[in-house]
């Protein structure tokens, strides 16, 4: 750790720690201070001027799918609120993202498929075929391995060996547990793995420990309505949620198909399941000849695969910076791409060793010719017009796309940005951000379906728990939304002013995030039953001065990172900001969401 690290951590220790238990003042903005990502319309905020939503049947039984830190925070407020809640988790142990292994996807397909199957295809039984359905595989049988079987099934998570947080441990908990009084800032994934299990544990949903409620190694095919003629006069309307689970013994592997039916269901499955990977010309040829060459960072674990070679890894943001940093003692040579010239870019360098080199974006991969049998031997063109080869690996650092498999029905690749569909409206269109949500959790044509931590640019740890209550509290009836008139016509309001639906629809970034909290707490807790506070202090000094100790100036400000030409290394004249385009031009507003993976 640095002097400059140790500095600044005893600064806030001894200026901050005597206000931990204050909170940030409930200040309500003006009508003319709100912003794109407030979530009030027409200025109101405790008042409902349209009638309330009202619900087809009470809601008692609750599915959750994910059991990451959205998926457990939920578990917990709707057991508390008294639901029969079921829980169901594709991985065999609790921890969602933070969740690590050795084990990572082999390839990661380009041209990239459809994003309704890009996660995974849901597996059902034969047509036909009555529930609960088994089929059981040896090693001795054809098609896919017992191992690569239940790899497919899990899904491995985006994380390498020597991830940490990028967020300090206060701004990573949940509120009743907290970790220990010392408990370094800057955690190591398992830390956090472990952390959430204990959390799981806490709440008796761990995968030991025999909760009948909990089903682990348990993946979610499908979630559909239950619609005339498919079940009991009284279950129309329900949903409906088709269910596998893998078991292994020894050398036999059972699959396991069954249905269940719920009234309503949270959807926590996290952001990090579809792989985004641009379209650049000549791409798809070099895919094709060097696949095992060209990667997403999701494939990333180790960096002594990489020892001596020249890797080039396109995308700035957090995982592309860290993934840099981690091949730096290895590799002989490390480029590292992005398609923005924004200036945060330059106080990135605070963290980038010195054989890494900031590239322009890619304008093209060279189609291979056919004596060149190496990825080394193919030409790279960049936007600025150099043109170089040499290249061992590429990494794709680029983001996650947003995609649900088991609701394949809210998937519509076929929309524009601004377009509407005739009848039922999508969730998903092209992975960018999400449609037809209110407040960013209920679908609004059909608000037994919520979705939990689906933005960007704010906690998780923190952030799921007002989602959850909010989600526990309206379909309990102690707290209501508007009539669907009137969610869409605030949903609307918000799009438009946010520019369109687009990327980046739901980033929050720390000022949003501060205005959707105080908001939900002012509507919840003017509501019966469960209240919430506002997070404490310290959690926004500590993400101030984690910023300043890690990238040498603070991202969350607002006042941008330092620019100054005598900032810039020799390294960065590879830049040619001399015909910049009116995209990279762009004031760069300081913010958690520069922490993104995007490109």
């Amino acid at each position: 750790m640095t002097i400059l690290t140790h500095t600044l951590l005893a600064t806030l220790c001894c200026g901050y720690l005597a206000q931990a238990s204050s909170q940030i003042p409930l200040i309500f903005p003006a009508s003319d201070d709100i912003d794109h990502v407030a979530p009030w319309s027409h200025h109101e905020i405790y008042q409902q001027h349209s009638p309330n939503f009202e619900f087809k049947r009470n809601i008692t039984r609750v599915a959750i799918i994910g059991a990451g830190v959205g998926g457990l925070i939920s578990y917990r407020e709707f057991k508390k609120a008294g639901y029969e809640v079921r829980l169901f988790e594709r991985d065999s142990v609790p921890g969602g993202n933070w969740r690590y292994t050795e084990e990572s996807f082999p390839s990661t397909p380009y041209p990239p498929v459809p994003l309704e199957v890009a996660d995974y295809t849901p597996s059902f039984p034969p047509k036909g075929a009555a529930y609960p359905y088994e089929e059981t595989y040896g090693t001795g049988d054809s098609g896919p391995n017992l191992d690569e079987r239940i790899r497919d099934h899990r899904a491995p998570k985006p994380v390498w060996a020597t991830l940490v947080s990028n967020a300090p441990s206060i701004m990573q908990q949940v509120t009743e547990l907290p970790w220990p009084v010392g408990t370094a800032w800057e955690l190591l994934h398992s830390k956090l793995g472990a952390y959430l299990r204990a959390f799981a544990s806490f709440h008796g949903a761990n995968s030991n420990d025999e909760n009948p409620e909990v089903s682990y190694s348990t993946r979610v095919e499908q979630v559909k309505k239950i619609e005339d003629g498919e079940g009991k006069p009284e279950d129309v309307g329900r949903w409906r949620l088709t269910l596998k689970e893998l078991r292994r013994e020894r050398e036999e592997l059972t699959a396991r198909w069954w249905t269940e039916d719920f009234d309503a269901v949270v959807v926590a499955t996290g952001r990090y399941n579809a792989p985004s990977i641009p379209s650049i010309p000549g791409l798809e040829s070099w895919a094709a000849r060097w696949s095992n060459n060209i990667w997403h960072s999701r494939q990333y674990r180790r960096p002594e695969l990489f020892a001596n070679k020249t890797v080039l890894v396109i995308g700035a943001a957090t995982s592309g910076m860290e993934i840099a940093r981690d091949l730096a003692p290895h590799a002989k040579s490390i480029y590292t791409s992005s398609k923005t010239g924004s200036p945060w870019l330059a106080a990135f360098y605070n963290r980038v060793p010195r054989n890494v080199t900031l590239v322009p974006e890619i304008e093209s991969f060279l189609p291979p010719s056919t004596a060149e049998s190496h990825c080394a031997q193919g030409s790279i063109k960049l936007a600025n017009g150099t043109v170089f080869s040499g290249i061992d690996h590429v990494i794709f650092a680029t983001g996650y796309h947003y995609t649900f498999p088991f609701l394949s029905q809210y998937h519509d690749a076929s929309l524009r940005a601004n377009e509407t569909a005739k009848g039922r409206q999508p969730i998903v269109t092209d992975g960018t951000h999400l449609r037809s949500l209110y407040l960013d959790l209920f679908y609004i044509e059909e608000p037994t379906l919520a979705f939990i931590n689906m933005n960007t640019g704010m906690q998780s740890f923190t952030y799921a728990e007002y989602l959850a209550v909010a989600a526990a509290k309206v379909w309990k009836g102690d707290a209501h939304i508007p009539a669907e008139k009137e969610m869409w016509a605030r949903y609307w309001d918000r799009v438009q002013k946010a520019g369109g639906h687009k990327k980046g629809l739901q980033i929050l970034g720390t000022k949003g995030t501060e205005e959707y909290i105080r908001y939900f707490v002012a509507w919840l807790n003017a509501a019966p039953g469960r209240t919430v506070d506002l997070p404490p202090a310290i959690a926004t000094q500590s993400a101030h001065y984690y910023g300043l100790a890690r990238f040498g100036f603070d991202p969350t400000s607002g006042a941008g990172a330092p620019v100054s030409g005598e900032f810039l290394p020799p390294r960065a004249v590879a830049w040619d900001t001399s015909e910049q385009t009116a995209e990279r031009k762009r004031p760069w507003a300081g913010d958690l969401a520069v922490l993104l993976d995007s490109w």
